[in-house]
């Protein structure tokens, strides 16, 4: 684990609210060969438990940022992004996990191909259920225009996301789908993004409770009417991104019907789970 600033390539912001010792587990959890510039941000947590961590954390020397008000996860992001330098950017959420190495090996491949945004790679859930998710090898606009099959975490460009303005880019004011509105605006704009490799994990996002995303999936179609206002490039070309996709003739169809703007529902949190033991849906490459 690296503490204070320090010169290197890659720095790692870590949003924090009332994530008690999790924030703990998250810091610990990144273990690189190099340098690596740490920020934890307190978005105002209130919470005895929480406030104790990041006091300990900073008198290991790890640097905490502290806001006044509660800004959100987006804003929360942009102090990070903000507040620090190097070259490359990796968000992780306090309640998930970096993985020993992975760090590194997506800045090597970022370094080797100047002209990519952003580098992901596959990823395992834990907690509730277990399971590794497999990402796309591209950044796909047709499937972005329905669902988000793309990390929370992802190590990012840092000249890209000050040229985009972050995770709430284009005006997104919503609670929720902040990395859906990112990765459609580097969508929109023709970014190339890189995967790390087949099998390849960059991180470890767990399960468990009530997560921000699941919150926002009960406004999705607040949330979604809200992305498609703006970002009209994206859903313009839909016929375009519709010839240079990857998904089969099945899935082209399916897709807009099973995704889309259509309300979502508690039960499907469950049924997904049990597909995905009956391997059922589950994303392949």
């Amino acid at each position: 684990m690296s503490g204070a600033a320090a010169p290197g390539r890659i720095a790692v912001i870590i949003p924090c609210f009332n994530d008690g010792p999790l924030v703990l587990e998250a810091v610990r959890s990144i273990v690189e060969e190099e340098p690596v510039e740490l920020l934890v941000i307190d978005d105002d947590s209130t919470d005895a438990a929480t406030l104790a961590v990041l006091d300990e954390l900073q008198t290991d020397g790890v640097r905490v940022l502290r806001h006044e008000h509660n800004v959100g996860v987006a804003k929360a992001r942009g102090t990070g992004l903000r507040a620090t330098s190097a070259q490359f950017l990796f968000p992780l959420d306090a309640d998930d996990l970096a993985v020993p190495g992975a760090l590194a090996a997506m800045a090597d491949r970022l370094e080797t191909d100047p002209d990519a945004a952003a580098c992901f790679g596959d990823y395992a859930e834990f907690g509730d259920s277990e399971i590794v998710r497999a990402v796309p090898d591209r950044l796909d606009p047709f499937r972005l225009a329905f669902t988000n099959e793309y990390p929370i975490s992802a190590l990012f460009r840092r000249a890209v996301l000050e040229e985009v303005g972050g995770w709430d880019s284009k005006g997104y004011g919503g609670s929720g789908y902040e990395d859906w509105n990112l990765w459609m605006t580097l969508a929109e704009r023709g970014e190339r993004c890189v995967h790390l490799g087949v099998g390849q994990l960059t991180y470890r996002r767990r399960l468990h409770g009530e997560r921000k995303l699941a919150a926002g999936r009960r406004r999705h179609r607040e949330l979604y009417r809200e992305l498609r206002r703006i970002h009209p490039g994206l859903f313009g070309e839909l016929d375009a991104h519709r010839r240079h996709t990857d998904l089969g003739p099945l899935r082209q169809r399916l897709y807009p019907v099973v995704y889309g703007r259509r309300r979502r529902f508690r039960f499907e949190t469950r049924l997904k789970r049990m597909l995905d033991r009956l391997g059922v849906w589950t994303l392949r490459r």
